[in-house]
């Protein structure tokens, strides 16, 4: 479907803007008056329209951290529910095979008539024979009453098996509810950012997003790394408590210039928790997925002792993550009017920081 472009709004002052804001009210008075309902967008200063995508973008970074958790939920209940399946099927296989067994035992009954043992050892003609095989079919009764037992025990497990799959799919489907609730959040909340941003001029849009270097970007992808950020990076690197860090901190100065992606974990996309985790698994080591659980797959440190590498979480639902490069610098992946880069820790409100064991 294709695009259409909304026309641009221009910003008033002075005298005409309490001529703007007289039209706009009767606009939406009118609008009101026809069919009760006021479809007309207030007019918003840059600053404004900066504040009011600041606050849609925060609101799909919180349900993006839901639907990412909710997605890994959803990952381990279908691998258990596999797993359930794999087992069910294995013991239903075992089963097959007793009752198989059970149905020879059955067979050779049914050829020797069932006669009654007493009745077979007078009309044998070989008593001492008889006997010696009247004993091995006692033992392979027995043997037989075992089998039998155990099918019992079979049939008993696979039905809990089929209990608990059928729980598991439940649980699965539930999970994947909640995927599609969050999904839809996060669309709507970056579509009417989108929508708003569109308004703007290039210059306005940089200013509302805070990526001063969209003005002059050439490159449709971003800005990637520079020499200047592979000298900074060595220095980062240097500075790291450990190798892992370090490793971590290299790999994210190398993702500056990665688009921002809702639910992604790279390697040429992140959103920010995906990062995170993609820089530290380029390092060898294994972290959650969401914000919420990263902050507590380490030590806890303070601001003040910050090293490179360290995990730095940001707003009171700690919905938001970077990787702390040195001289109160962070790496992130900001929101999807920006690419991973450099950023200030000041530049939000500061909620914790984690280092990883």
């Amino acid at each position: 479907m294709a695009a259409h472009r909304k026309p641009r709004h221009r910003f008033f002052r002075g005298s005409t803007v309490r001529t703007a804001a007289t039209i706009a009210l009767a606009g939406a008075a009118s609008a009101t008056a026809f069919d009760g309902t006021g479809h007309a967008d207030p007019q918003l200063s840059p600053a404004e329209v900066k504040a009011k995508v600041d606050d849609l973008y925060r609101e799909a970074e919180i349900a993006t951290e839901k639907y990412n958790g909710a997605e890994e939920k959803a990952d381990e209940a279908e691998k258990s529910l596999g797993v359930l399946r794999d087992e069910a099927a294995r013991r239903t296989q075992k089963l097959n095979t007793a009752r198989q067994s059970l149905g020879s035992y059955a067979t050779a009954q049914y050829r020797t008539g069932g006669i009654d043992p007493s009745l077979q050892l007078a009309l044998s003609s070989d008593p001492e024979q008889y006997l010696e095989r009247a004993s091995l079919a006692d033992r392979a009764g027995s043997r037989q009453a075992t089998t039998v037992s155990d099918v019992r025990k079979q049939l008993r497990g696979i039905d809990q098996l089929h209990d608990e799959a059928g729980d598991r799919l439940a649980t699965l489907r539930a999970r994947q509810a909640e995927l599609r609730k969050h999904k839809t959040t996060v669309t709507e909340k970056l579509s009417e950012a989108k929508r708003i941003l569109s308004r703007l001029t290039a210059e306005q849009r940089a200013g509302a997003t805070g990526d001063r270097r969209a003005e002059t970007r050439d490159d449709p992808n971003g800005p990637r790394a520079s020499r200047a950020d592979a000298g900074h990076a060595t220095g980062a690197a240097a500075k790291a408590p450990n190798a892992r860090a370090a490793a971590a901190v290299s790999y994210a100065y190398k993702a500056i210039g990665s688009p921002y992606v809702w639910g992604a974990t790279g390697p040429s996309a992140f959103d920010c928790s995906g990062l995170i985790q993609a820089a530290y698994r380029a390092a060898g080591v294994s972290l959650p997925r969401t914000t919420y659980a990263q902050i507590a797959a380490g030590e806890r440190v303070p601001r003040s002792a910050l090293r490179p590498g360290d995990l730095v979480f940001f707003y009171s639902g700690i919905s938001h993550v970077g990787i702390y490069v040195g001289d109160g610098q962070m790496i992130h992946a900001p929101n999807p009017s920006a690419p991973v880069r450099l950023a200030p820790l000041d530049q939000m409100p500061f909620a914790g920081a984690t280092r990883v064991a």
